[in-house]
């Protein structure tokens, strides 16, 4: 066991990590909104929307993230007009491919998981807030939307657990994340061991904070 290599790494990777947290927090926040969205078509009782969100949905989720990924990177440049409109000049970048990849993908995930979550809510607390003249509209985003923000927190914590994980899939298009650091640090030194323990260290202590961090949201938030 390398230790020097160990420690002569761990800086590389920390600054490496930056870019994983940059990754994470820009597809999280797009991803949200996106999810919030279909999941509010989702309830929709027209069903053309509700199909369409359901298959937006189905799609993403059905799909491994890597292939989402390969398709927005590579197959979406092969498109000649996409070459000749303002969209190429997001879509030539590998970063930005990588965050709307993620961005869909968990906007995917959130919008199932928001959905579940209002559809939890009990009927006498809308109630409740027509019987007092609250329109419909106030009722929803003032009432609806924040209890199932915190009824989604313990299962919304392990999605961004998880896309913190698949964020790792951006070295796959060129990216110099924490995994893709630990793969140019392995093709010169040729010590794939060393290196992935201090890389997972380091993955393991950003899911350590995350874990704790909604930990403490759902203790602040509980209806308790």
């Amino acid at each position: 066991m390398d230790f020097e290599l160990m420690i002569n790494s761990f800086p590389k990777l920390l600054n490496a990590a930056v870019i994983t947290l940059k990754l994470l927090t820009v597809s999280l926040v797009v991803g949200l909104f996106v999810g919030l969205l279909f999941a509010i078509l989702r309830l929709n009782k027209n069903i053309f929307i509700n199909k369409f969100a359901y298959g937006y949905s189905y799609v993403f989720r059905g799909t491994p993230l890597l292939v989402q990924i390969f398709i927005i990177y590579f197959g979406l440049g092969q498109i000649e007009y996409l070459r000749t409109t303002f969209l190429w000049v997001i879509l030539k970048e590998p970063y930005w491919c990588a965050i709307i990849a993620f961005a869909l993908n968990t906007g995917a995930y959130t919008s199932e998981i928001l959905r579940s979550a209002f559809q939890t809510i009990k009927p006498g607390v809308i109630e409740a807030g027509q019987s007092l003249g609250i329109s419909n509209k106030i009722i929803f985003y003032k009432i609806q939307i924040p209890i199932a923000i915190r009824q989604s927190l313990p299962a919304y914590g392990n999605e961004i657990i998880l896309m913190m994980k698949g964020t790792s899939l951006a070295s796959t298009v060129t990216l110099m994340d924490l995994t893709g650091v630990a793969k140019y640090i392995i093709s010169t030194t040729f010590k794939p061991i060393e290196v992935f323990i201090v890389a997972g260290g380091i993955y393991l202590f950003m899911t350590f904070i995350i874990h704790n961090v909604i930990k403490f949201l759902e203790k602040k938030y509980s209806f308790n």
